[in-house]
């Protein structure tokens, strides 16, 4: 058999959310609830720490997209510095006297 690599499965955004909320029942265990949604437990554990039973984002969820909008701006703005130091060098070896 030749070595098959797993491919990680995709979830949108709602079937998080109703998994949560499944999770938060006091029916059933949290395993439970994995696997009768056939996701791995520790999926369900990082859902619900970006998602609230009522479907919103928590706070440390806002907080992650907020430092990754913050990582892209940076990186934007070093890129543009980037371009604005060589294009600096290149007018002032050609700058005519």
């Amino acid at each position: 058999m030749p070595n098959e690599s797993k491919k990680r499965r995709q979830f949108d955004e709602d079937f998080k959310k109703r998994a949560v909320r499944l999770s938060e029942s006091k029916d059933r265990t949290i395993k439970e609830v994995a696997e009768s949604l056939g996701i791995c437990e520790s999926a369900l554990h990082r859902w619900r720490k970006l998602y609230t039973p009522a479907g919103d984002k928590t706070q440390m969820a806002d907080q992650n997209d907020e430092i990754n909008r913050l990582r892209t701006r940076v990186a934007e703005l070093e890129e543009e510095n980037d371009i604005l130091k060589k294009a600096s060098a290149y007018f002032a070896k050609h700058q005519r006297n």
